[in-house]
């Protein structure tokens, strides 16, 4: 039952960074979580939401783990590999760098708002919704919300975008 979810959720993550350039497939993603979860911590979780709040760590470690490796391979790799990499339509370097642009920017947001980087947390690396979101962390729909836009608002002041328009549930 846990892993139908985190493959649901993987699979929905991976879909929202847009697959192109990205090697790694949800099932990958979950099978590799679920290795670095079981390996430091076998079982110890306290209940559903620490579990998912866990996982949703370790996803995101995984994720910036290997938009590092993909970014300096890049940067540093043989001729070979540099012609190779060049040849992938939409390269894998836009979704390296958007992942590790937030990761970076969801550093500097739990210093001074860790609520909302538990949020964008749970919404980018596991891909949950509000309502889900909500459920997990015990809060309610409209904290999560007002907390979301928030995090939204500053990620992308952060990022240097204009801020998208805003989506229902996004």
């Amino acid at each position: 039952m846990v892993y139908d979810e985190l493959r649901r959720l993987a699979a929905r993550q991976m879909a929202d960074l847009g697959n192109a350039g990205l090697t790694l497939q949800p099932t990958a993603l979950v099978h590799e979580a679920w290795m670095r979860l079981t390996a430091r911590s076998p079982g110890t979780w306290n209940n559903r939401s620490h579990f998912f709040r866990t996982a949703a760590l370790a996803m995101r470690c995984i994720l910036v783990d290997r938009a590092r490796r993909n970014s300096s391979r890049k940067r540093y790799g043989t001729q070979v590999e540099l012609e190779q990499a060049d040849k992938v339509p939409n390269g894998p370097t836009e979704p390296d760098r958007h992942i590790l642009a937030v990761d970076e920017c969801l550093k500097r947001m739990e210093q001074d708002h860790p609520e909302c980087a538990r949020i964008v947390q749970l919404k980018f690396f596991a891909g949950l919704t509000n309502q889900e979101t909500a459920t997990l962390l015990g809060a309610s729909l409209r904290s999560v919300e007002r907390h979301w836009a928030f995090a939204r608002a500053r990620l992308y002041q952060m990022m240097g975008s204009p801020a998208p328009p805003r989506a229902p549930d996004a």
